[in-house]
């Protein structure tokens, strides 16, 4: 087992109506409140008058239209908002991309120079505003970690952004929210969600605990997904998606395991970065691709594991038929969910391909951890992807 230190000092407000917490949490963090959402969703389901209704005692600041792969130019915009109106904390309510940009946006309030240097590491971040938020969808768990990923298009970056100054001082997480989110959205954040916990159990040092905590959370959330799907209101269900979402991508389900170095999100994130498609399916699309590219006398007993203890294959096979198996499943029940399983249904040729290999292999640092990755991999993981893996 891995040292590791470990603290998530976030306060989860959890259940039906848990946004009656929302005036006592604010108080103490100050009177001058910037609220960030997105295309205006929160308006038609009535949770924005709502909150206006909360802090009618508050003063409020508005940033709306939080792009769905926050954009750094929005971090900018926020930024200066808080600056020029001393905002006191940051209401994010939305899903896990207006979170991103409001964790990004409460250090760049904080900051003279430019936000994007301390997006990417080149300054240390030493302060931020506090943020607290309001989730409305299942996917990213932002709402309980420390990162977020910002998009700069001139520059095709997409870059994920952690410190332990970003952890929101408390959350809000009303499954009833999620009653409205598209069966698309709901998938791919499910597939999201699903991937944080496979980039967690895919490594060279695990444990028990650990398997048995990744395992049950890919169980749940394959389970639920299809729930919520048929019936949008199933508040079980809803509840579930939403806290196996918030403990994806925490830490927990990996404590003591050495870094798999996340190569599916590194691989996702240049392919939205340069052309803007959904994470959740990107992800989907490039996962079981990733898998078969792997499969190696070094990586089967993994993926046997995998197949036998999320998809009850026969554990008798040969394990490498198990391992295949277990991909073809990943695959089909990705699919099952209704979202686009190859790069050419989401507008993306072989055009930009090379290029997209050599800034990810040149920009994510995927030539280590588990299966290390050199850039003809990435290529050949991103050209398998265009067509179709199964009939």
């Amino acid at each position: 087992m891995e040292n590791f230190i470990y603290c998530t000092p976030t306060k989860l407000y959890f259940g039906k109506d848990s946004i009656s917490n929302l005036v006592n949490i604010l108080k103490p963090l100050g009177k001058r409140v910037l609220l960030t959402y997105g295309g205006g969703s929160i308006k038609k389901n009535g949770l924005y008058d709502k909150v206006k209704e909360l802090l009618k005692d508050f003063e409020i600041f508005e940033l709306s239209g939080i792009e769905p792969n926050p954009k750094y130019e929005s971090v900018v915009k926020g930024a200066n908002i808080c600056k020029e109106n001393n905002i006191d904390v940051i209401l994010s309510v939305g899903g896990g991309s207006v979170l991103d940009c409001s964790k990004a946006i409460s250090s760049a309030a904080l900051y003279d120079g430019e936000a994007w240097d301390l997006i990417t590491y080149k300054v240390k971040t030493t302060r931020a505003l506090p943020v607290v938020d309001i989730i409305t969808l299942a996917a990213t768990g932002s709402e309980y970690d420390s990162g977020g990923v910002i998009s700069r298009k001139e520059t095709n970056d997409k870059v994920g952004y952690i410190d332990e100054h970003l952890f929101p001082v408390a959350s809000i997480l009303d499954p009833t929210y999620t009653f409205t989110v598209s069966k698309y959205q709901t998938a791919a954040g499910t597939i999201d969600a699903i991937n944080h916990v496979l980039e967690q159990y895919f490594c060279l040092e695990h444990t028990l605990l650990t398997d048995g905590m990744c395992e049950a959370t890919i169980k749940s959330l394959m389970k639920n997904v299809v729930i919520a799907l048929n019936e949008p209101t199933n508040y079980e269900a809803r509840s579930e998606l939403m806290l196996d979402c918030s403990l994806a991508c925490n830490g927990i389900l990996s404590l003591g395991n050495s870094s798999s170095n996340w190569p599916l999100h590194a691989i996702e994130h240049a392919l939205s970065g340069f052309y803007d498609i959904t994470h959740g399916v990107g992800l989907g699309i490039i996962t079981p691709r990733w898998m078969k590219h792997i499969l190696s006398e070094k990586t089967v007993d993994r993926l046997a594991q995998y197949g036998t203890n999320i998809f009850n294959i026969d554990k008798n096979l040969n394990k490498y038929e198990i391992a295949n198996k277990s991909i073809e499943l990943t695959y089909k029940f990705y699919k099952s969910l209704g979202i686009p399983m190859t790069l050419k249904e989401v507008n993306i040729d072989n055009t930009r391909l090379k290029e997209i290999a050599h800034h990810i292999f040149t920009c994510e640092h995927v030539n280590s951890g588990w299966v290390p990755l050199n850039e003809k991999d990435i290529l050949d993981i991103l050209n398998n992807s265009l067509e179709e893996m199964y009939d």
